[in-house]
């Protein structure tokens, strides 16, 4: 009798610490409906690691029975052209497609309001300031997938040497620290370049979107906005000129690089993982290659801080830099299988898959999935990997910040960064430049009837 009952209490043990084991697993989602004889098509962005998220789909046709072709995987720009013809031309025939907090606003009337779909319990692990990104008129047409958001990368070796901390102090009478502000970065930028510790001070990406972004951020960061209420351009004010004469005294004095007009995101990450960078904003998404010794100089010479605040021009209303975008999944209006492909997307963003593609390097968005990423780094060789991961998650809770939610966003962008370009070759003033991208900007507006 004893012996029986050592044998039901040792069952329901194991049986216990079995629920418990599952419980603490991350969970699929989306996978509660028949979907037997279904076809889900998707448009998708490839490339890289953006694919490997795709291996999970066979789990989700086993459960629900249904079939999924992929009949797009673009890069993100390609993949914008195609939904933009897809949808004017209604060939849009899919049922799931990629999308970007940055590109949305200009796809709002051919998508399906996604709130009814999805109830309060299944969005509140979801980081609240990017579904706010995600919703526009009140409503929802995205779920989102990963995020981006830039950190102030900067150089230890120079930040820890004494020999240049003291010579900072007798320059500049402050004392050496990771910088807060924008102010204190041009003093450092401009101290390691003119002594001769760092050949460059600053990078940045200085063409197309990429440069209109980071512009924004600035200008943001200052307490500016580039439209005001009535969506009139507002980026020639004080603060908008401030930033612009801040770049261009940059480029006329060596602390970002000859070809900064020339370069993307790949040219500016090289310049710093060759350890010719004091200090920069990057994104999160690089951290992988600087850390790769065979490809890097700067691999563990470099830490991470959150991102700087603005010039000291815009007074109470400065705040952290945070110029940020996800991607996500959206469903077409003229979706065949609509509910189908809203339970894909809530497969594909669930907790489980989402944690999955967070180990390749993608910042999540879902705070349980956080959750287990930083407990997983809680040992890691090198602390700046949970350090990294712990800084990101409150940028991405806190300082997340979109560009306008505006359909014309790279129209305006394809407007602004060749002058802003022409303000940094010193071809035209900051008041000049500027005042010219918002005339032109101000037609374009109009045109699309915005005023």
């Amino acid at each position: 009798m004893l012996r029986k009952l050592f044998l039901m209490l040792l069952m329901l043990a194991l049986v216990s610490a079995f629920a418990v084991s599952a419980q603490d697993e991350a969970q699929y989602a989306g996978l509660d409906m028949d979907l037997s004889g279904i076809n889900i098509k998707m448009a998708n962005i490839g490339g890289g690691q953006y694919e490997v998220m795709y291996d999970a789909i066979s789990v989700f046709e086993e459960a629900t029975g249904a079939t999924v072709e992929i009949v797009a995987l673009l890069d993100g720009f390609s993949m914008d052209q195609k939904l933009k013809v897809d949808f004017a031309t209604g060939a849009a025939d899919y049922d799931v497609a990629w999308d970007h907090t940055s590109f949305v606003a200009q796809y709002t009337p051919f998508l399906l309001p996604l709130q009814d779909y999805f109830s309060e319990d299944e969005l509140a692990p979801f980081s609240p300031a990017i579904l706010d990104a995600a919703t526009i008129d009140g409503n929802l047409y995205l779920i989102p997938r990963h995020a981006d958001i830039s950190p102030i990368h900067y150089r230890k070796d120079l930040y820890e040497d004494e020999a240049i901390a003291a010579a900072y102090m007798d320059a500049t009478g402050e004392e050496l620290t990771v910088p807060t502000n924008l102010e204190q970065i041009d003093r450092q930028a401009r101290f390691f370049v003119e002594n001769g510790h760092s050949t460059l001070g600053y990078t940045l990406a200085g063409k197309e979107e990429a440069l209109t972004g980071r512009f924004y951020e600035m200008h943001f960061a200052s307490g500016g906005s580039l439209f005001d209420e009535n969506y009139e351009p507002a980026f020639n004010d004080e603060i908008g000129v401030a930033v612009a004469e801040l770049l261009a005294s940059w480029y006329a004095d060596g602390i970002i690089p000859s070809d900064t007009t020339s370069l993307l995101w790949d040219g500016v990450a090289q310049y710093f993982c060759n350890n010719d960078v004091a200090i920069k904003l990057e994104w999160y998404g690089w951290y992988a290659y600087f850390q790769d010794a065979d490809s890097c100089a700067v691999a563990g010479n470099f830490g991470l801080a959150r991102g700087f605040t603005g010039l000291s021009v815009g007074g109470d209303a400065v705040r952290p830099s945070g110029w940020a975008g996800a991607h996500a999944f959206s469903v077409p209006a003229t979706a065949p299988n609509p509910q189908a492909g809203v339970q894909l997307i809530k497969f594909l963003s669930s907790e489980r898959v989402a944690y999955e593609e967070a180990l390749l390097g993608f910042l999540p968005t879902r705070s349980d999935v956080w959750d287990r990423v930083i407990a997983d780094a809680s040992d890691a060789e090198n602390p700046l990997d949970r350090e990294r991961l712990e800084l990101a998650r409150i940028q991405v809770g806190e300082d997340f910040k979109t560009p306008p939610l505006i359909a014309e966003w790279i129209p305006f962008s394809n407007i602004f960064y060749p002058h802003l370009q022409a303000v940094i070759l010193g071809d035209a003033s900051a008041q000049e430049g500027l005042d010219a991208a918002a005339e032109e900007t101000r037609e374009m507006m109009a045109d699309a009837g915005y005023y």
